[in-house]
């Protein structure tokens, strides 16, 4: 292809995609397709001879579209959001063209340095303290691996990645039932092993980790002869939106001298609205905190933003410096692959620049209190419905609720009736070992005509 067909099909395809966003709420939210549908359209041996790109843009559409679940869909109501903004979109345009492998200082000067800047912007918006120091990670999930590493390396005295752990005693991480599945893995990478993370109690309508069960399980790993190194705390749980104690957490912690991960990976993003930052009261406390932009702020996945309050210690855990990867003649420089597992780094700082300055902190903040708002509005009609029961209230924008005196069956039943019927989506989960449904509101394009809709899915559905 040459540069000006490029031209060409980069124009098509804005077009494509600005037609595509329009007309989302005209679409079913999840795919209908079979497993193994796609997958049938496709051939089984690569082409040998090239393909015009009329054809293959033809099969895009034909093969491709059909198979995907629409997470821009204003009536996405699963999961969390990964909100694409268009001005995210077309930093991300950008950042593809130019194609820089972000690794170094020397390889992208303006990408180190802009993350450095829009790193600090983020701290200044969620109102963390000067001295927190920001790198910009894939995922929430490779930011809790690189902070369990660091927990590792500190307990051990950095003899970790040296000696292995063979011969050391058992590592144990504390945290609550109620974290994300990406601290399990973490421990599992790290090679601390699923056995040695410990689950510490919940309590409170918050599902809060227990501060006196933390320090009765260190306690009594100590005495057993373990090694505690760390506690992972969660703001906004995957399944309820639960919210630790931060500043309880945090103070047992350091009377042990453990290091504190802070798992904010949603509701982080709701705190450049400072009435809710109660909701982590005391984060100023802990050692590292990841929240996504990618979920709340509309900057395109992926984009994980970690703060640390001694990045020094990462680099420890992290760097490794070869001749090839040094630069000479350049004092001061940071390298953020010494701040993150892998080495090749894409410039994710672009969309955030984009995204920050199109819409500014305040009209973030409208689209988020809009969330939040809508949210509890439809708690509050299901609650008064005596068709459902509320199980947990409404946690920024999340709530979950069930059909009143259905089993776990029936929850399943009903929530698959909605799905199918495409006009929302959502998800389940378990609280107190039944099965609830999940509703979040968090979609960048979401209106409160898309709530009252799911409202009206719901009752509908309900009397089928």
């Amino acid at each position: 292809m040459d540069w000006n067909t490029f031209a060409r099909w980069g124009a098509r395809i804005a077009d494509w995609g600005a037609q595509y966003h329009l007309g989302l709420r005209d679409r079913p939210v999840r795919a209908s397709t079979r497993p193994g549908e796609v997958a049938a359209a496709l051939p089984v041996q690569p082409p040998e001879q090239p393909e015009a790109m009329e054809t293959i843009f033809a099969d895009f559409e034909r093969i491709v579209m059909p198979g995907m679940t629409h997470w821009q869909h204003p009536r996405f109501f699963a999961y969390f959001p990964a909100n694409a903004t268009p001005p995210s979109m077309l930093a991300e345009f950008l950042a593809t063209t130019v194609a820089a492998q972000c690794m170094l200082w020397q390889t992208s000067p303006a990408a180190t340095e802009m993350e450095t800047v829009m790193m600090d912007w983020l701290r200044q918006s969620i109102g963390l303290p000067e001295g927190f120091k920001g790198v910009i990670q894939d995922s929430a999930s490779s930011a809790t691996l690189a902070a369990v590493l660091v927990m590792r390396e500190r307990a051990l005295n950095w003899a970790g990645n040296r000696q292995g752990l063979t011969g050391q005693p058992r590592l144990r991480v504390y945290c609550s039932g109620e974290v994300h599945s990406s601290i399990d893995r973490a421990i599992w990478i790290a090679g601390i092993g699923a056995e040695n993370l410990v689950r510490v109690p919940t309590q409170g309508p918050m599902r809060a980790m227990d501060a006196a069960a933390l320090d009765a399980a260190i306690r009594a790993d100590l005495a057993a002869g373990h090694l505690p190194c760390g506690v992972i705390a969660c703001t906004g749980g995957t399944g309820t939106g639960a919210c630790d104690d931060i500043a309880a957490t945090v103070e047992v912690a350091r009377q042990h001298g453990l290091y504190t991960h802070v798992d904010a990976a949603w509701a982080g993003a709701a705190m450049i609205c400072p009435e809710f930052r109660s909701l982590w009261a005391g984060i100023e406390g802990a050692d590292s905190v990841v929240f996504n932009p990618h979920k709340w702020l509309g900057v395109q996945f992926d984009c994980a933003a970690h703060f640390l309050r001694d990045p020094d210690s990462l680099v420890q855990t992290l760097a490794i410096r070869p001749e090839y990867l040094k630069t000479h003649g350049a004092d001061g420089i940071i390298n953020y692959s010494e701040w993150s597992i892998p080495l090749g780094r894409r410039f994710r700082a672009l969309k955030l620049w984009f995204v920050l300055r199109h819409y500014g902190l305040e009209g973030l903040r409208g689209r988020i209190r809009n969330h939040v708002r809508w949210s509890v509005a439809l708690a509050d009609k299901l609650r008064h419905d005596p068709r459902f029961d509320i199980v947990t209230d409404p946690v920024l924008s999340l709530f979950t609720f069930r059909l009143r005196g259905g089993d776990d069956a029936a929850q399943i039943t009903f929530i698959n009736r909605i799905n199918d019927d495409g006009r929302i989506y959502l998800t389940q989960t378990r609280v107190a070992d039944g099965v609830v449904i999940r509703f979040q509101a968090g979609q960048f394009d979401m209106t409160e005509d898309d709530m009252i809709t799911a409202h009206r899915v719901i009752c509908e559905l309900a009397g089928a």
